[in-house]
């Protein structure tokens, strides 16, 4: 069911969640943190910050998608506490310490280049560009662990058709919001800022690929990219861009952050793949957060029969 937002209610007018995750109290009240070790929790569960307050909103127009998974949700306080935002630090617990301040509101994206009719949409008119669905997706991290999350968002393609690409363009260029001011732990991480990531047109344009506005049916925590990300299932978490401030249609290929960082190891493509390895590890396996074991890693993470036709007659182990 579609529940429909009254018209007056902008992106900064959305109440603040009442309720707060604090862990720390909670196993302390059950004595269950030696129990949560002895069950197999791995080493970055045990050390993680229990109690930061995730300020977020609940979003209600989400409505069921049929792109969903059935596997079983990954935990909320797993997804929001085990993060790659180097911006706000390389540690996969600092994001959700370190974003916590960063300034989500007003926030506008501009889209650009070979279009017919560039724009600059704020958050109020970006959730209204389509109807807002929840689709349950498998995640690939190229470090070889994974997770399931219900997004809620809209496909790429709709804002597409409002800015009409002109036949001139082969490629979406993607830049993440920078600002040293609020991200100082950025210049630590090696990376050179605003983070870009970059899809082909027809990548972009696929039913799968999602823009991304919250999870969990609540707006987006800051440390999983507030408020605006782009979410491509079938790709190493890396390629789905977060805190998007600007969108380019272009002609050619775009430069990516990790692939100018280390070509050798991050690909354009970089597709889910068990049979490309990444240099230093296998990527044959993966362990989805949470639990002890790994399992096989899936091609194109499970999504081959809505994507595997877009890469035919291409050599998957050249174009990584």
């Amino acid at each position: 069911m579609l529940i429909r937002r009254p018209t007056d209610l902008t992106y900064s007018d959305v109440s603040p969640k009442s309720v707060y995750t604090q862990r720390r109290e909670f196993l302390r009240a059950m004595g269950l943190a030696g129990v949560a070790a002895f069950a197999g929790a791995s080493a970055w569960r045990i050390g993680m910050p229990f109690d930061e307050v995730h300020a977020t909103s609940k979003l209600d127009v989400a409505t069921k998608s049929p792109f969903s998974t059935t596997e079983k949700e990954t935990p909320y306080n797993d997804v929001t506490h085990y993060n790659n935002f180097y911006e706000f630090g390389t540690d996969k617990t600092a994001p959700a310490k370190n974003a916590q301040k960063f300034r989500t509101s007003p926030w506008s994206v501009s889209v650009e280049g070979e279009v017919k009719k560039p724009r600059k949409f704020s958050m109020d008119e970006i959730l209204k560009i389509a109807p807002l669905e929840e689709r349950i997706y498998r995640h690939r991290c190229v470090e070889a662990w994974s997770i399931v999350v219900p997004w809620i968002g809209f496909p790429f393609i709709e804002l597409a058709k409002l800015v009409e690409p002109t036949p001139i363009a082969q490629f979406v260029a993607f830049e993440s919001f920078f600002d040293p001011g609020q991200m100082p732990q950025a210049k630590y991480s090696g990376l050179e800022y605003p983070y870009v990531e970059g899809l082909r047109l027809d990548e972009a344009m696929n039913p799968l690929t999602l823009i991304g506005v919250g999870m969990y049916g609540e707006t987006l925590p800051n440390q999983d990219g507030a408020p605006v990300r782009m979410v491509v299932p079938w790709k190493y978490g890396y390629k789905s861009i977060k805190s998007i401030v600007k969108i380019r249609f272009v002609a050619k290929q775009p430069p990516t952050t990790w692939n100018r960082m280390a070509p050798r190891e991050y690909g354009f493509y970089s597709n889910v793949n068990p049979n490309v390895d990444h240099p230093r590890w296998s990527q044959a396996k993966e362990r989805r957060l949470g639990e002890i074991f790994k399992r096989p890693t899936l091609m194109f993470n499970g999504y081959g029969d809505q994507v595997a036709s877009l890469y035919n007659g291409m050599d998957l182990k050249k174009s990584y």
